[in-house]
């Protein structure tokens, strides 16, 4: 299994049509990708189960971490390897209650250090700050200053995660600033293909490793 480093992609249903959702999903998984999230927020839930399975299988083929976004019964189903959880979902402490010790807890911590500070008390495994370049998914995001990146890595070893906006031009910013993963969502999967997307994938995760050098 991969650590909390490196490229985190995200899916989504409107990039990513139900008939062609799995070949596009492992062309990401298959190019790199440390960790995928899936993130589908329909009421279909025959179809998310089918989904998170069948993307469960793909990432412990190829030793990427599995995490489910805001359901805890649908990461519990499929043993994903851990759960992401924003304001409005349940608590850090409620969640680890119900999934244990040994799975992943991400925190969406917005663009406020206190938050991120509470996440890392409560005992997150990684937090998030975004968005910082404007999101197409989110265009009403909080905005959040590279800055935050500096400031909680001075203070604390959790791994941060970034998203919002992030291309191959403007991630170095945000590697430069000491953050762990960047989360990506659009500069993937709008891609017109899976070969695109493998490129794309390759690409991206190309830059943690040229930033360190």
């Amino acid at each position: 299994m991969k650590k909390l480093s490196g490229l985190y992609a995200i899916t989504n249903e409107k990039l990513m049509p139900e008939k062609n959702f799995l070949s596009l999903a492992e062309a990401a998984i298959s190019s790199g990708i440390s960790v995928l999230q899936y993130r589908d927020k329909s009421s279909d839930h025959k179809k998310r189960c089918q989904q998170a399975e069948a993307l469960k299988e793909l990432c412990d083929e190829y030793q990427v971490i599995f995490i489910i976004n805001d359901d805890i019964d649908l990461a519990t189903h499929v043993d994903a390897d851990g759960i992401h959880i924003g304001k409005n979902d349940l608590s850090l402490f409620d969640t680890r209650k119900q999934l244990g010790a040994d799975k992943i807890i991400g925190v969406s911590c917005y663009n406020q250090l206190t938050l991120a500070e509470e996440a890392v008390s409560s005992g997150a495994d990684y937090i998030a700050f975004g968005s910082f370049f404007g999101s197409t998914i989110k265009p009403d995001a909080p905005q959040a200053n590279i800055d935050l990146i500096t400031q909680f890595k001075n203070n604390f070893k959790t791994p941060v995660c970034c998203i919002g906006g992030i291309t191959s031009k403007n991630a170095p910013l945000l590697f430069d600033a000491g953050t762990d993963m960047i989360a990506v969502i659009s500069s993937i999967f709008s891609q017109p293909s899976s070969n695109k997307i493998a490129h794309a994938c390759k690409i991206l995760n190309n830059l943690k490793r040229d930033t360190e050098q």
